[in-house]
């Protein structure tokens, strides 16, 4: 499959699933999701079903993750991702219960990427209050998110120094969450933490130092320490290889 073909099968199937024939546009989809189909090419196809009507849309998404297919969980990032402008708070929703029962990082990442993290970019502080909660939820993949958010936000900025209050709030965000003690949840705050410290690294440095006393995993404090320079390292960790 290339570009344009993906374009006429996402506008095919926008069409039967604004019709209500949500199981035909399924039949249609399902050999591309049987196939490996680049996560780009994927992404042209939710999108336009995403530009359609919410109610249908998402009885569409529905019917895509009962079957857990990798590239499903793309196809049902994109259209929610569409749906952000519209609906975030639904959009916000919508993804976190597909994180819960797709149960597994890859699509975790696949929905985090494509959902809470642009809709940081969308609208800071909204996003950033639906995304609270996470933080604390009983699942680990949803608590994971906050920092696969994140990541996506600081990789999208670049660094530009326009967005140093942000930072500074992001940091404060994830600050409950440097003590998590889940493998699957530090992997996720870690990185978040580690791609804010390539590209914004004296403040990230700043906040590290700050957390003195408090006890995070090892994981954790090595993910965030990867991208900041042996001096900063030293001023985090009062000198010790990490």
């Amino acid at each position: 499959m290339n570009t344009p073909e993906a374009r006429e099968l996402g506008r095919c199937l926008a069409e039967l699933v604004a019709q209500g024939r949500i199981g035909a546009a399924y039949d249609q989809l399902s050999p591309t999701l049987n196939a490996r189909t680049p996560f780009r090419l994927l992404d042209l196809i939710g999108q336009s079903i995403g530009a359609g009507e919410l109610e249908v849309a998402n009885a569409f998404t529905a019917r895509v993750a009962a079957d857990k297919t990798e590239g499903g969980w793309v196809i049902i990032a994109s259209i929610l991702r569409e749906q952000l402008t519209r609906d975030m708070a639904g959009a916000f929703e919508r993804s976190r219960v597909f994180t819960i029962t797709a149960d597994i990082w890859y699509a975790t990442d696949i929905l985090g990427e494509r959902v809470p993290g642009p809709a940081l970019l969308i609208d800071f502080d909204r996003a950033l209050s639906l995304l609270a909660p996470w933080r604390t939820d009983p699942d680990r993949w949803v608590r994971r998110t906050a920092g696969v958010a994140t990541h996506f936000w600081a990789k999208r900025t670049h660094g530009e120094a326009k967005y140093g209050n942000q930072v500074e709030q992001l940091l404060t965000f994830l600050e409950p969450m440097f003590e998590e003690r889940n493998v699957d949840a530090i992997k996720g705050v870690g990185w978040g933490l580690k791609t804010l410290g390539r590209y914004y690294p004296q403040p990230v440095t700043d906040w590290l130092a700050r957390q003195a006393g408090r006890n995070p995993r090892a994981l954790m404090l090595r993910k965030a320490l990867t991208f900041l320079s042996p001096k900063q390292r030293a001023r985090v960790t009062g000198g010790q290889a990490q």
